[in-house]
């Protein structure tokens, strides 16, 4: 963190800000992907496969309630699987999405600049026919929330001059795979750093799998993203000289896919799950979806050092006292 640090908003603006950010960003979004707004719980039920596992190794915190006799509720890591049940739920076409506004908290995060036990996201979800199921659909959804991005960038500049807009005019596009032929000798967040520095604004695709190296870029739980079909939004962030992403997304997985990477994973027996039967007796619609991260988006936008400048959290000594030193107020 730079020790020369001074925030171009004051605290009780800064809080201005994030809802003016948070407001105008949400309503384009809906609007650029024709998505309606609903409610989005905090806690699932436990052992149904609905809760979003990450990578597989993330703890999820479970707890039980009065009147649930043996059954267990889990918070919820993020809303990936329940948002394609939802979809079927409220009877949304081809074409039609929605969206909502989904708080969690992640017990296992490594706490950083960019990282919080707390997080929140827009939880979008859209249904696509299956001739859809291809990366040109893709590509044209990170098309749109992009110029959605550059919207916004360009509204807070009307309202804050100090927020210089510093997005390029386009996004580029690149597999993760190309991304290692490219720079083989980088570890994955080193090449995501320098692809991001090179352009400003990246889409890498194709995430989830192992590349011709025997390593993956990052890992994707194996029942909702196509590991084909999908991506990771990275933004280069001069504040704080890296890169950082904005967004994960996809298209998601069909039958053929969810046996397959259940298979390549190893988790075979999440096919018994009832999220998984859903999907493997066709109940489910296709759809592509993926999450915007709340926090990331306000820390970029509003050109902040620290997370915890845009939302309230929990922080180790060292944390805070390195904050301090840095000149970074935390909320």
């Amino acid at each position: 963190m730079k020790t020369t640090y001074e925030s171009k908003l004051g605290l009780l603006q800064t809080e201005i800000a994030i809802k003016q950010t948070k407001d105008y960003f949400e309503s384009e979004l809906s609007k650029a992907l024709i998505l309606t707004r609903v409610s989005a719980p905090l806690f699932v039920q436990e052992g149904k496969g609905i809760n979003d596992n990450l990578n597989g190794s993330e703890r999820t915190i479970s707890f039980d309630g009065l009147h649930l006799e043996s059954e267990k509720l889990e918070i919820v890591q993020s809303l990936a699987k329940w948002k394609r049940i939802a979809l079927q739920k409220y009877g949304l076409k081809v074409g039609q999405g929605l969206c909502t506004d989904m708080k969690a908290i992640r017990r296992d995060e490594e706490l950083d600049y960019l990282h919080s036990f707390y997080v929140e996201q827009w939880d979008w979800e859209k249904v696509i026919s299956s001739e859809q199921r291809n990366i040109h659909t893709l590509m044209s959804e990170v098309k749109m929330i992009y110029k959605v991005l550059q919207e916004t960038e360009n509204y807070l500049f009307e309202l804050y001059p100090e927020l210089e807009p510093v997005l390029p005019d386009e996004i580029q596009f690149i597999s993760a795979q190309e991304l290692e032929n490219l720079f083989p000798t980088l570890t994955p967040k080193e090449r995501e750093d320098k692809i991001a520095e090179q352009h400003g604004a990246v889409f890498i695709m194709q995430i989830g799998g192992e590349l011709r190296s025997g390593v993956k870029h990052d890992g994707r739980s194996p029942d909702y993203d196509d590991w084909t079909l999908n991506g990771d939004l990275i933004l280069w962030y001069p504040t704080l000289g890296c890169s950082v992403e904005i967004s994960s997304m996809g298209i998601r997985v069909d039958r053929e896919t969810l046996m397959h990477q259940l298979h390549c994973s190893g988790n075979q027996d999440r096919k018994e799950l009832k999220y998984h039967q859903m999907i493997l007796n066709n109940v489910l619609p296709y759809s592509i979806g993926g999450g915007i991260g709340q926090s990331r988006l306000c820390m970029f936008l509003l050109k902040k050092a620290h997370i915890g400048e845009v939302h309230a959290s929990v922080w180790n000594e060292s944390i805070i006292e390195e904050c301090r030193e840095a000149n970074i107020p935390l909320l």
